[in-house]
């Protein structure tokens, strides 16, 4: 509980920073911000290769998760669908629902919702003894692909937001090859996978993408140039590890303090909006969800309790399946997928760098740390009806037995 309230602080706390430091640093808040979301995708990069480590499957049964990813890819599609229509058709203006900018922008701004937060939901229950339980191995299996389906989904959507161009040709051909590689290096490397070591293959994955930017911007420009996002470079690195369970003290720490150091750097990353002109402001963004006129905080609050409800609600997708399970352990497992974190903070920032902004951007923002502050309920109600079902479980074979 102490983790999740510590991601809504520091997500909060960067936040407000982000409204002050550019009168703060002045002519150097350029600088400033260069050497920020350099941390912030170092960061992000250590946190996806962790997600990509705890990828495990059964190559040689691999039909048997075909039905698991559905449920998974429906898990997160449902709330990002829900999400998108509602900022369409509630947010903005009737003239803009035929237009396609506002459609892809949209798309790609409610793509937040979707990301279940796989490390908050792994740690928690299985710090409550719950790890020989149905739901957490389940849920295991279901938050990794539903990550998953959410780094894929954001090659298209990317696509959508620069166009067709050669470039589109190139970043497919590496889409493509990254996954055949972590399909058929799948845990197959014996490497070191301390914090050090995580970092430093973070900080390479990281350069290599920027790399490949920077050099295609030189000779390009920065119009043409190939932007590769490095949340499915950093996963691949960390599937084709051959996961090693490092269960020491300093090891949580660290992991705890980038991911502390990730949520306060993507708060940073909002544009400012305290003392704006939000009319001026309006005028000069060329993006449809930036030129939305700024609405009252009460009105934000009302917004961000009904996105929330219907990202939650998209969550419950899993209930109508797994038949062969009680009723309670399918509804633990679709509260489970509730739990929001980095993933979904990281769609937000990719949304970001392609100008989308305005009073949607904010309420994304709140509405991630409203569901942080919840999620110590939703693992406290997992926990209850798991180990309700668990307990049945176990006490039905023990009468079997008998």
């Amino acid at each position: 509980m102490k983790k999740i309230l510590l991601f809504s602080f520091f997500l909060m706390l960067g936040l407000v920073v982000s409204q002050f430091l550019p009168a703060m640093v002045g002519e150097g808040y350029s600088s400033v911000k260069m050497v920020s979301n350099t941390l912030l995708y170092v960061c992000l990069a250590f946190i996806m290769i962790n997600v990509g480590r705890e990828f495990e499957m059964d190559k040689s049964c691999w039909r048997s998760y075909t039905e698991d990813y559905f449920i998974a890819m429906a898990t997160a599609a449902f709330p990002w669908i829900f999400v998108a229509l509602y900022y369409m058709f509630v947010l903005l203006p009737g003239d803009l629902w035929g237009s396609w900018d506002a459609w892809k922008e949209n798309l790609l701004l409610s793509r937040f919702a979707a990301p279940t937060s796989a490390g908050i939901l792994f740690t928690m229950l299985a710090a409550a003894g719950l790890k020989a339980s149905w739901v957490y191995k389940k849920v295991q299996v279901l938050a990794i692909f539903d990550d998953l389906d959410t780094i894929l989904l954001m090659i298209p959507l990317q696509i959508m937001m620069i166009g067709l161009r050669w470039q589109l040709g190139v970043i497919i051909l590496v889409v493509v090859l990254l996954l055949i590689l972590g399909w058929k290096k799948m845990g197959y490397y014996n490497v070191r996978q301390d914090w050090k070591a995580i970092l430093f293959y973070a900080v390479v994955t990281f350069g290599i993408t920027q790399v490949i930017y920077l050099v295609s911007k030189h000779m390009y420009g920065e119009e043409a140039s190939i932007h590769i996002e490095v949340l499915l470079p950093a996963f691949v690195v960390g599937m084709i590890m051959r996961h090693k369970h490092i269960d020491t003290k300093i090891e949580h720490q660290v992991s705890d303090f980038i991911s502390y150091l990730f949520m306060f750097l993507v708060g940073v990353s909002m544009p400012v909006f305290m003392g704006v002109d939000f009319a001026q402001q309006a005028a000069e963004v060329t993006t449809v969800t930036g030129s939305q006129p700024m609405m009252s905080w009460s009105m934000i609050a009302l917004h961000v309790v009904i996105v929330s409800f219907l990202s939650n609600i998209g969550k419950l997708f899993p209930l109508f399946f797994y038949r062969d399970r009680m009723k309670r352990e399918r509804l633990a497992l679709s509260i489970g997928m509730f739990t929001r974190g980095e993933v979904g903070a990281g769609v937000i920032f990719i949304a970001l760098g392609y100008g989308l902004g305005g009073p949607m951007l904010i309420i994304s923002v709140l509405t991630i740390v409203f569901n942080l502050i919840l999620t110590g309920i939703f693992v406290i109600w997992v926990e209850k009806l798991t180990r309700s079902a668990y307990n049945l479980e176990q006490a039905g074979k023990a009468k079997a037995v008998n």
